[in-house]
C-alpha cells in the first residue's frame, strides 16, 4: 500500500472528507487531494503527524506501512500530553501549569519557590522571620 492510500484510508476510517481533514490539519482541501493523488505530494513529517493523531492511527502506520493501523488505548494515551489530557480539571491550577511553562528558564525555579511559600502560608505551615534564620 502506498503512503497516499494509507493516507485515504486512514480519512475514511475516520469518517472525515478532504476538507474537514484539511481544516483539522491545517492546510486546504486541495493539500489533501494532493497527498491522496497516485502520484502526489508527502506530506511533511508534523503534517504527517497531525493527520496520525487526527485520524487515530498509528504514525509509524501512516509514515511506512509498519506496524498496526488502530492506535491502541496505551498508545492513544501516549499521545497527549498530560497537562492537556483533561487531568487538570481546576481551570486556575490549568492557568497556573500554562503560566510556568510560558516562563523563561530561570524564572521557573523562583516562581515554584513563591507558590509553595504562599501554600505555605494559606496552609498554616508557613515560618515565621525568626525561624528562617
Amino acid at each position: 500500500m502506498t503512503p497516499q492510500q494509507r493516507i485515504r484510508l486512514a480519512r475514511r476510517h475516520a469518517g472525515l472528507s478532504q476538507a474537514s481533514l484539511g481544516t483539522a490539519v491545517g492546510v486546504q482541501r486541495s493539500a489533501v487531494g494532493h497527498w491522496e493523488a497516485t502520484r502526489g505530494k508527502f506530506p511533511s513529517v508534523s503534517h504527517l503527524r497531525d493527520i496520525a493523531l487526527v485520524t487515530g492511527v498509528q504514525f509509524e502506520w501512516l509514515a511506512t506501512g509498519r506496524g498496526n493501523m488502530n492506535l491502541s488505548a496505551e498508545t492513544a494515551m501516549d499521545s497527549v500530553a498530560a497537562a492537556d489530557a483533561i487531568l487538570i480539571e481546576d481551570p486556575l491550577e490549568l492557568r497556573l501549569i500554562a503560566a510556568f511553562r510560558e516562563a523563561p528558564t530561570r524564572s521557573k525555579a523562583p516562581l515554584v519557590e513563591v507558590v509553595e511559600q504562599l501554600a505555605d502560608v494559606r496552609t498554616g505551615r508557613g515560618r515565621t522571620g525568626a525561624a528562617r534564620r
